[in-house]
């Protein structure tokens, strides 16, 4: 079957991976309420960085190699576990920092130091190039979708674009969403709620991440 009559099984099968919950929509919910969209951009843009990292992985081998090597996708396992535990360790921290502040609107508050375009995207790109669960799935989703006689490589490299770019617009869409309503998620008692549930899905999704077996 020709590549062209495939794309829209493909981008189906992508909309409805996107949309399912784990640490990429939790990592950018919460960025995008405590943030704004302005915010969630660096992070959005980060998971699709490391997504088409792994693509390309996938299509040179090396992908297959980390989901076959035991002590590869243990340290990846490891790795991406720890990552998602500190990042909910810091959503706690938050939400406890903000119970003396009342419910005052944040930006009244005394103005916390911003953190960086770049540091939010290299948390983007560390969640997704730490989740070994990537590497496996990106090994069994892409080649249903290269035709025979089709290069692997470069049809890969295509069909992730194709991916990102999709999620980029879904995934900035839902941040845009979130940020509309920023002021309210941005009162301190919301953002206290807030940071203390997301905190609790990051740290659940790390321990679940390191328990968890191929």
């Amino acid at each position: 079957m020709d590549l062209v009559a495939l794309l829209p099984a493909f981008a189906l099968a992508v909309v409805l991976i996107s949309a399912s919950p784990g640490p990429v929509m939790a990592l950018i919910l919460r960025r995008a309420a405590v943030h704004g969209f302005r915010g969630a951009v660096p992070t959005v843009l980060g998971l699709e960085a490391g997504l088409y990292l792994w693509a390309l992985f996938a299509a040179t081998g090396l992908a297959a190699l980390v989901a076959a090597s035991e002590i590869a996708y243990l340290v990846l396992r490891v790795v991406g576990a720890v990552f998602l535990v500190y990042l909910g360790f810091k959503a706690w921290r938050a939400a406890w920092r903000s119970r003396e502040h009342g419910n005052a609107p944040v930006e009244d508050l005394p103005a916390a130091p911003a953190k960086g375009w770049m540091k939010a995207f290299g948390e983007g790109v560390v969640v997704m190039l730490a989740n070994p669960k990537a590497a496996a799935f990106m090994i069994a989703f892409y080649p249903q979708f290269v035709p025979a006689g089709r290069p692997l490589f470069a049809t890969t490299a295509v069909l992730a674009l194709i991916q990102v770019s999709i999620e980029i617009g879904l995934y900035l869409g839902l941040a845009a969403a979130v940020g509309r309503a920023g002021r309210w998620f941005r009162r301190s008692e919301i953002r206290r709620r807030l940071d203390a549930v997301s905190g609790t899905v990051l740290v659940a999704l790390g321990v679940r991440m390191a328990v968890d077996s191929k």
